[in-house]
């Protein structure tokens, strides 16, 4: 036992490296494991606003490749004044969504869109809306995976495009391993892709506008001479019309805004500030590319050609005219290609946390907030990564059945979004910028709803069914698994309130715990039903054995707890006060009682290296730790509900250790 670990003076346990070629090989893939004593690893894990800029506004810029694109084949020949009301509106859209995103930012500051709709709207408009954001995060990963997947293959022999599925499938396996890293690990891998297209983009469009600045005059005859040919043959409704057909098309461009507001547990103190920062970086951004995108579609006379985009067109046309030319077509297109890969970031940033405030409120398997020994919600992190790859591969990576979901779900988020932050200004009375909120969440929630009506009307007979399915089906799901959780909290308060009185604890102190003396040690985690009842029932069923009796806890570090620099003090004081409140318990009996407790990410590890060390202190200890018991057990318990006491005591009784599980049965 001398390999075990230890108990220092602070009663922390040490980790023992894992060794064996598993170990080193999962320390050389997924790196060492985080300290969470270590005061600084929150400010070395989160995210200044350029990096979440680079992480976050990915999928924002890459959008680029497809949005103004649809949006702008949509318009056809002879209706210049269509494309030039269309950039405006794209641009004016942007900054008015980021604009009430900064405004929400400092609001709710903790999740978003979920958070936003749960505490404005109710419980189930805030599922309604977690499960848009984690279709929309799942598609993500999908779309701009085989949007980059195109590209890629479109420069290449057209025999390897049979390769192109396979391909991005190991493209999300890479990219799900390395978020399993972390998060910060894998935006700085990316960054340098990210910058590449900035600069590439800014050349082509500024470019692009400049040699044709002497054509003004001319562009603005041929724009007022098409707008009144339409008027007079179509007349207005109809240029109306035509106008809404195509913006509809563009709800692709602004997928990547509401990734911000639900990353700002990412960012780097001042969080609020810093993301606010980071949503004015994406907005300048989005908008200039994507509304310079479509004029200079307009510009240079940019049509669709079969196996080209329209951004490699116009990358072409732009580079004849300038030196190097060549350089800045494949600079352009590779950047964009791989930048696509960079956007996947924005799914898997964004979708583990809305999982994990999910499973905070018990829509989702709980475990699903875990932290990893790394700090990533790796469980998100591997559903994600493995929804992407089941959606990629039954869509046959098809953009256009993928961005016709991804947007009606997108925009259903914004919609309920923009509704919750209405009423949550509407509410403010008397406060200074009441009236100017209200008129910006009004203007958002007009253009979202229009948005959303008109991308499923245009849909409505074929895919938009389809997003309606993915998403009822995910509600549906959330909606029993929640039903099951709090039949089992039912369960528990039953339990609890069946329980004999609650021994208080006398004046006088029953003494200090005999290390030589037989010593029950109960694994306990929240003063409860179930720890209440362990404790009564180890003296019920060995009574006058045991002399005194040890608690042991493990405060567990997830995605609720792990919150800043503070968040290990405020978990050490949560778990010292539930430690103290059974012992005071134990007291109640007459029994000597101390308590020991440990912290970490995985409550098996660190549970059983606590009672390892606790049973050097104590060597004729035996463990208990309870368990909840249903009459008729189903297949979805497992996924539902972990099996930590069966798992530890497995480990000690490998330790040669006596362990005994008692059984709480409640349904």
């Amino acid at each position: 036992m001398a390999d075990l670990p230890s108990s220092g003076p602070s009663g922390r346990i040490e980790r023992a490296e894992t060794t064996g070629l598993a170990g080193r090989l999962r320390r050389m893939v997924l790196g060492r494991a985080r300290d969470l004593h270590d005061r600084r690893i929150f400010h070395q894990l989160a995210l200044i606003p350029f990096l979440a800029w680079v992480g976050m506004g990915a999928d924002g810029l890459s959008s680029t490749a497809y949005g103004p694109s649809e949006a702008f084949k949509a318009i056809g020949e002879g209706k210049s004044y269509v494309a030039l009301a269309l950039a405006a509106a794209i641009a004016g859209t942007v900054l008015l969504l980021s604009a009430a995103y900064s405004v929400l930012i400092e609001a709710f500051p903790s999740g978003g869109g979920y958070v936003v709709a749960t505490r404005m709207l109710g419980r189930r408009a805030g599922l309604v809306s977690g499960c848009a954001l984690l279709v929309d995060y799942v598609l993500t990963i999908t779309a701009s995976t085989a949007a980059a997947c195109e590209a890629l293959f479109a420069l290449a022999p057209k025999e390897w495009s049979a390769w192109r599925l396979e391909t991005g499938c190991i493209a999300i396996a890479l990219l799900t391993v390395l978020n399993l890293r972390g998060v910060r690990e894998s935006v700085m891998v990316l960054t340098p892709v990210f910058l590449l297209f900035v600069l590439s983009h800014a050349i082509l469009i500024g470019a692009g506008l400049f040699m044709h600045l002497p054509e003004t005059g001319q562009v603005a005859s041929t724009i007022a001479s098409d707008a009144a040919h339409d008027w007079s043959a179509l007349g207005l409704g109809a240029m109306v019309m035509l106008f809404f057909k195509a913006y509809s098309m563009s709800g692709g461009t602004y997928t990547g805004i509401e990734a911000i507001s639900t990353g700002v547990p990412l960012m780097r103190e001042p969080k609020v500030k810093h993301a606010q920062r980071t949503m004015v970086y994406l907005a300048a951004s989005l908008s200039i590319c994507a509304a310079g995108l479509i004029l200079c579609y307009l510009l240079w006379g940019v049509a669709p050609e079969e196996g080209k985009t329209m951004n490699a067109i116009l990358a072409e046309k732009v580079a004849e005219h300038l030196p190097g030319g060549r350089v800045l077509v494949w600079t352009t297109l590779l950047s964009s290609a791989f930048l696509l890969v960079t956007a996947t970031q924005a799914g898997f940033m964004g979708g583990p946390r809305t999982l994990a405030n999910l499973a905070l409120d018990s829509w989702v398997p709980r475990r699903l907030a875990s932290l990893s020994e790394r700090l990533t919600t790796a469980n998100g992190v591997v559903l994600m990564g493995t929804a992407a790859l089941v959606t990629l591969w039954l869509t046959d990576g098809d953009l256009t059945v993928i961005v016709a979901i991804y947007a009606i779900n997108v925009f259903l988020t914004f919609t309920l979004t923009m509704a919750g932050m209405l009423r949550f200004w509407w509410q403010k009375k008397g406060e200074s910028r009441r009236r100017r909120c209200v008129a910006l969440f009004s203007a958002g929630l007009t253009v979202c709803a229009t948005i959303l009506c008109l991308t499923v009307w245009e849909y409505r007979h074929g895919v938009g069914l389809w997003a309606v399915a993915v998403t009822g089906l995910l509600v549906s799901v959330c909606l029993l698994i929640h039903s099951h959780y709090q039949s089992v909290s039912a369960g528990l308060r039953k339990l609890f309130m069946t329980l004999e009185s609650i021994p208080r604890p006398s004046k006088q102190a029953p003494g200090a715990v005999e290390p030589n003396q037989a010593v029950a040690v109960v694994m306990v985690s929240h003063f409860g039903g179930v720890g209440i009842h362990t404790v009564l029932n180890v003296f019920k069923a060995f009574p006058n054995h045991f002399k005194g009796v040890v608690f042991v806890s493990v405060g567990v570090m997830d995605s609720g707890a792990f919150k800043g620099e503070d968040s290990l003090d405020a978990l050490r004081a949560q778990t010292q006060e539930n430690l103290q409140r059974y012992v005071e318990l134990a007291h109640g009996l007459g029994l000597p009682a101390t308590s020991r407790m440990a912290f970490g990410t995985d409550p098996v590890d660190e549970a059983a290296r606590l009672c390892l060390a606790v049973a050097r202190d104590f060597p004729r200890a035996t463990f208990f730790a309870g368990k909840v018991v249903f009459g008729r057990p189903r297949w979805y318990h497992w996924l539902l509900h972990n099996d930590a006491a069966l798992a530890v005591q497995r480990r000690l009784q490998l330790a040669g250790r006596v362990v005994v599980v008692m059984p709480a049965r409640i349904l």
